[in-house]
């Protein structure tokens, strides 16, 4: 059975939600969202190369032998990561310091290489286009959503604007904040797939 057009886009949105259902791309997630800007940035970067990598593996996945489609696979994807770090390095320097090493990072990370492997080698490319592009947005509502939460209990701001009087909690910006809002925002979130 074909799933319809529409039913592909927004899967990833919430049916499998990378970080919150499928729990994949973990550490890029906890790692770069001490700021809702961070996680929406980090969320728009792998969308990039998401959809593109998608778009490019369909095309070259019946050409490709069972034995290398694994090294060819990342060989597309780190392409497109090169691609994104010279756009970023040209237009938002400021960004791709901030982000630093999780950028190169996106080329083994398990959403891409995973859509890689479970979808765009096996559909069209306007289908694994779509794909990208559902995943893509669940990821980076994902990231921008617990950047946000991290930066307004940590900080009292959102997206660098100033809310709370005071400055915050500082855990919420380190490691042990980042897995405690994770974790409030998965039960939240499958709370709220369970009501459906």
């Amino acid at each position: 059975m074909t799933m319809s057009k529409f039913s592909i886009f927004t899967k990833g949105l919430v049916k499998e939600n990378p970080t919150f259902v499928l729990l994949l791309g973990l550490c890029p997630t906890l790692a770069t969202t001490t700021s809702a800007v961070n996680g929406l940035s980090m969320g728009l970067a792998t969308m990039f190369v998401l959809v593109l990598s998608n778009m490019a593996i369909s095309l070259v996945a019946s050409y490709t032998p069972d034995k290398v489609h694994i090294p060819v696979y990342i060989v597309v994807i780190a392409t497109f990561v090169t691609l994104l770090q010279f756009l970023m390095q040209a237009y938002t320097p400021d960004i791709y310091a901030t982000l630093g090493l999780f950028i190169p990072l996106i080329v083994v990370n398990c959403i891409v290489l995973g859509r890689a492997e479970a979808f765009a080698s096996k559909n069209g490319v306007l289908d694994s286009a779509l794909d990208g592009i559902g995943i893509g947005i669940g990821f980076t509502l994902a990231l921008t959503v617990l950047g946000l939460v991290r930066e307004i209990l940590g900080s009292g701001s959102a997206f660098g604007w100033k809310l709370l009087p005071g400055d915050g909690m500082l855990a919420f910006v380190m490691a042990p904040g980042a897995f405690l809002c994770l974790g409030y925002l998965m039960v939240l979130f499958n709370k709220f797939l369970k009501k459906e």
